[in-house]
């Protein structure tokens, strides 16, 4: 009898929390546009602006902060293309939302910079001071709060200390961060934060730009003074409200495991991930664990298997009837090596050779056991023991 699919890519996508299910699906029951001034109108706006500050309340935000969009990759676009500073550094961890619009601005002559990162996986804050010497003012920093590929998280404080020493900006991407860790805008002090609702059980197609309220952004789509200005469109009301939904039980979520209390929330997690990389590194202890000397999201785990390429590690998981993920892939299919691993002193090699492994809120700790029996199985085979 086949075994039931287990998914381990949570990092991709998450499964949509009951909550937000519901929010939606009574959302879509009711045709409405948060703009009409009727009385459905009214209705829609009202469960709309209780979303923003169910979104704001995770983050330690304010609801007129809030500025919804399609997903944290137009979030981050936002931020980047339409907010003025004289240069932009990005650490070399950035997912390519970042990445992307950063070639774009230095293509375009804007002075672009790239941080490197230290080999545990947190971006090197010596250099980065550095660069802040170097670059004209006021220049604006993109770090991300905790890393997609390793689920390292990055000293955000001392960055953004080194920050406001020299009168920049700092763009913060939340989006693997956001409802497995506390973050809080305020305290941060940073201008900008970018959220994506599906990476924390809400649905996709549908994210957030957190905007300290002085910050200047010209959208780039004309046409409506929706979300004050700052993103024209009808918003995605049903999106919204279940985002809304979703970052509200996050939030629970978080408060709950700070109490001490037993809610399968994300502490528990982290006991499953550190059960599959004890049991892989009891049999193979030269297994490289990449981010694993640094602060972690509890989730994740980014696995080397020197001498097998990550998609046949993938393709054997599937087999197995477990999805997991490897590094970044090109349209073509073809595998790249991490720009992450790289970026942390890997050669392109050893840069093929990881999978990562995320374990979600109704993860249990039989996942670990399965998915270590799977990768062993493997190295087994590439590793046969002689006599």
């Amino acid at each position: 009898m086949a075994r039931a699919a287990l998914y381990l890519d949570h990092n991709a996508t998450t499964a949509i929390r009951p909550e937000a299910q519901a929010a939606l699906l009574e959302s879509l029951g009711t045709p409405a546009n948060p703009s009409s001034v009727h009385g459905f109108g009214r209705a829609a706006r009202a469960r709309m602006q209780a979303a923003r500050g169910q979104v704001a309340a995770l983050v330690g935000a304010e609801p007129a902060e809030v500025v919804f969009t399609s997903g944290g990759t137009e979030a981050n676009n936002l931020a980047l293309l339409q907010v003025p500073s004289a240069s932009v550094i990005v650490s070399a961890l950035e997912h390519d939302s970042v990445l992307a619009p950063a070639a774009a601005l230095a293509e375009s002559g804007r002075p672009v910079f790239t941080c490197p990162a230290l080999p545990d996986g947190r971006i090197d804050l010596a250099a980065l001071a550095i660069l802040l010497e170097q670059a004209p003012r006021p220049a604006l920093l993109a770090l991300m709060a905790a890393n997609n590929e390793t689920g390292v998280i990055q000293p955000l404080a001392e960055a953004v200390a080194l920050v406001r020493a020299v009168g920049g900006m700092v763009l913060v991407d939340a989006v693997q961060a956001a409802g497995k860790i506390p973050l809080d805008f305020a305290r941060l002090g940073v201008e900008m934060l970018s959220l994506s609702a599906h990476k924390l059980g809400g649905p996709t197609g549908v994210g957030a730009l957190i905007l300290r309220g002085d910050m200047p952004l010209t959208g780039r789509q004309k046409g409506g003074g929706q979300e004050l200005g700052r993103r024209a469109g009808t918003e995605n009301l049903p999106g919204i409200v279940a985002f809304g939904a979703a970052a509200n039980a996050a939030r629970f979520d978080l408060a709950a495991y700070a109490a001490g209390l037993d809610l399968t929330a994300y502490g528990a997690v982290a006991e499953i991930r550190d059960r599959l990389e004890s049991l892989i590194l009891a049999e193979a202890p030269d297994t490289p664990i990449y981010g694993k000397s640094a602060p972690r999201l509890p989730n994740t785990s980014c696995i080397g298997m020197p001498g097998v390429e990550a998609e046949l590690q993938v393709m054997a998981f599937d087999l197995e009837g477990i999805a997991v993920s490897a590094g970044s892939a090109c349209s073509s299919g073809k595998m790249k090596p991490s720009h992450v691993l790289v970026a942390m002193g890997l050669d392109e090699a050893a840069a093929r050779q990881a999978i990562r492994i995320s374990f979600g809120r109704d993860s249990k700790p039989e996942d670990a056991e399965r998915a270590a029996a799977a990768w062993l199985k493997l190295w087994r085979r590439k590793h046969p023991r002689t006599i």
